[in-house]
């Protein structure tokens, strides 16, 4: 028995995203500000209804949390490594700016779901551009707070397949989005009710790690229970990797730790 629907204002009332600000104060001041608006929270509630509707798996708070955290350890591991911010190379701003640019893409990147799948990430800047200015006022004066903004929907437009990330920011957060693939989560799990390699790869992924590297700064580590889930790997976070610009400073190794692989259908018909 499906459960019954609730209101907006009550599928909303419990939202709020958690993440590690580390006494940056300025992030902690955008995520109270995203916490306490409740426009967008409902565009959040919107965008997981249309996946819903399409019967695809997560793309609600729950996912922007899970992609926001993965980012912000990336940008925090690479930034230990001295590699440096496009809004401290370019705009002499610092490190606390970063993260709101990655957290404000991470929170916003999806919006456009509230409309359509297609096109989705064209959709995401122009709702993000409504919101922005509010989430950053307080934390931000102008001329800094359109720029910052301006970065985050960069990011934002180049989390497509075919986007092509200029900054450490935008590409941060064109890989946190394809590392919410454990199994129960990945983007292409559901794309449809039959058994496929997108179905099975997804089902064949148990744990996603980011840990210190041993060639690369960062190693991924994805650990399977079935080879299948090789094509995932490589479908999803393979082609987001590629083309992010962060290429030489993370590696991906997935590997099956049980001595037998996990059987993950009985039998194929067509």
């Amino acid at each position: 028995m499906s459960e019954a629907p609730k209101t907006p204002s009550e599928a909303i009332a419990s939202v709020k995203v958690h993440a590690p600000s580390e006494r940056n104060r300025k992030l902690a001041a955008f995520l109270a500000a995203a916490n306490a608006d409740t426009q967008l929270k409902a565009r959040w509630l919107a965008q997981q209804t249309t996946a819903e509707r399409l019967g695809m798996s997560d793309h609600s708070w729950v996912h922007l949390q899970i992609v926001l955290n993965m980012a912000l350890r990336l940008y925090r591991m690479l930034h230990k490594q001295g590699v440096r911010s496009a809004i401290e190379r370019d705009h002499a701003m610092n490190t606390s700016d970063a993260e709101v640019i990655i957290a404000g893409a991470c929170l916003t990147h999806d919006l456009g779901m509230s409309i359509h799948r297609v096109d989705h990430e064209a959709y995401s800047l122009f709702l993000a551009a409504d919101t922005l200015d509010g989430l950053l006022d307080g934390i931000y004066d102008d001329p800094d707070r359109t720029i910052v903004a301006s970065e985050i929907m960069h990011a934002i437009i180049g989390h497509r397949s075919a986007g092509r990330p200029l900054t450490v920011e935008a590409g941060i957060v064109r890989v946190a989005d394809a590392l919410d693939m454990e199994h129960g989560r990945s983007r292409t799990s559901l794309e449809t009710h039959l058994a496929n390699i997108h179905s099975l790869s997804a089902a064949a992924i148990d744990e996603v790690r980011i840990v210190e590297g041993e060639t690369r700064p960062i190693r991924i580590e994805i650990e399977m229970n079935n080879s299948a889930g090789v094509f995932q790997v490589d479908s999803l976070l393979g082609s987001k990797l590629r083309g992010s610009g962060l290429e030489e400073y993370i590696e991906v190794v997935a590997s099956i730790e049980a001595e037998h692989e996990k059987r993950l259908m009985r039998v194929y018909r067509i």
